[in-house]
């Protein structure tokens, strides 16, 4: 039996056991989770999501960069029309330790410039092999976007793929303040 025949039996004890009709497309809990592509992190499992909860965006690191901004542009057009005017309420950006991204930055810089949309000089600045100082990064490059809402609230996390822990790095807090 080929895989994926092992995930169409999977999918078939799903709709008999777990599915639900009644879920919403809007996360009942407002929140989209950002996170990397790394099989080892889905953000589902390690954050213990239940299906509904939250939206969960995954590209290569976890990074912003502008098919993210993109889709969550996208989403909150997705919201007003669902009749949530306030869209996601709470953005968390989930980085984790040993990323595949750093190997991408040693053999393929300009791949993975493009990827993050800057030029291969600007990889040293975006803390590539720092989860914890990439995560920041990111945090400040989304309050540094205007196209957000201001509702928003936005925390950074990093998880540890050697104990599997999450550690807060920035706590979540509104996107902008009132001065901005």
């Amino acid at each position: 039996m080929d895989f994926n025949d092992v995930m169409l039996e999977r999918n078939a004890a799903f709709a008999n056991s777990a599915f639900s009709a009644e879920l919403k497309m809007m996360p009942s809990t407002g929140t989209v989770v950002v996170g990397c592509v790394d099989p080892r992190v889905d953000p589902a499992n390690v954050l213990g999501l239940k299906q509904g909860e939250a939206a969960v965006i995954r590209n290569v690191g976890g990074r912003v960069n502008k098919p993210l901004l993109e889709t969550l542009a996208i989403l909150a057009v997705v919201a007003k029309a669902a009749g949530r005017p306030d869209g996601a309420r709470n953005l968390v950006l989930l980085q984790h330790t040993d990323c595949g991204i750093i190997g991408c930055h040693a053999h393929a810089p300009a791949l993975l410039a493009n990827h993050l949309d800057v030029e291969t000089e600007a990889l040293a600045d975006l803390a590539i092999t720092n989860p914890y100082e990439a995560v920041a990064l990111d945090v400040a490059a989304l309050r540094a976007n205007r196209n957000l809402p201001d509702g928003l609230f936005v925390s950074g996390l990093v998880y540890d793929v050697k104990t599997g822990l999450v550690k807060t790095v920035v706590p979540a807090a509104p996107l902008r303040g009132p001065a901005d």
